[in-house]
């Protein structure tokens, strides 16, 4: 995307990875570059295709999707809907937004429908955001009780005794 929209060299581009790369991508990154030298854009592309686009990685991401569901105590709008988004994508490049935020919905437990209520479709991700923001803070939907223990509140032991009343 980078070399064909905006027509950037391979130096540039490869010079680039080590800072897109984070955790075990980036210490595999280091240790095929400490190997192999240095090479141009395609062969890394196809390098990194061949390491991390398989059957195995497409399986885990795709688990990984499945089994994460929005909670509004725990997770952030943003942050939770781009990266849903973010995974989509690598997983199906060919899907539509519309389709990608459709399926992004269904993770969003009971804040679904208020969200398809507070869109008009078609909807940009923005959008998605700005409702699941409006809903979180304005309404109760989603979240959950807990109950906060009163430890000032002490409660005194009565025995035995103390419960059964005097009989006249």
């Amino acid at each position: 995307m980078l070399q064909e929209d905006f027509h950037i060299p391979d130096e540039i581009i490869v010079g680039k990875l080590h800072s897109l790369f984070t955790r075990t991508a980036k210490k595999w990154y280091y240790k095929m570059r400490q190997d192999h030298g240095k090479h141009d854009w395609s062969w890394w592309k196809s390098e990194v295709i061949t390491k991390w686009a398989n059957n195995s990685w497409r399986f885990k991401m795709e688990n990984v999707f499945e089994s994460a569901i929005f909670s509004s105590g725990k997770d952030k709008p943003l942050t939770w809907l781009f990266k849903k988004k973010d995974r989509l994508s690598a997983l199906n490049p060919d899907m539509s937004d519309t389709m990608i935020n459709m399926k992004i919905l269904r993770k969003c437990g009971e804040l679904e429908h208020a969200i398809k209520c507070r869109c008009v479709e078609p909807c940009s991700t923005g959008d998605y955001i700005n409702a699941v923001d409006n809903i979180i803070t304005r309404t109760r939907i989603g979240k959950t009780w807990t109950k906060i223990p009163i430890e000032s509140k002490i409660v005194p032991k009565i025995s035995r005794e103390d419960r059964r009343p005097e009989k006249p």
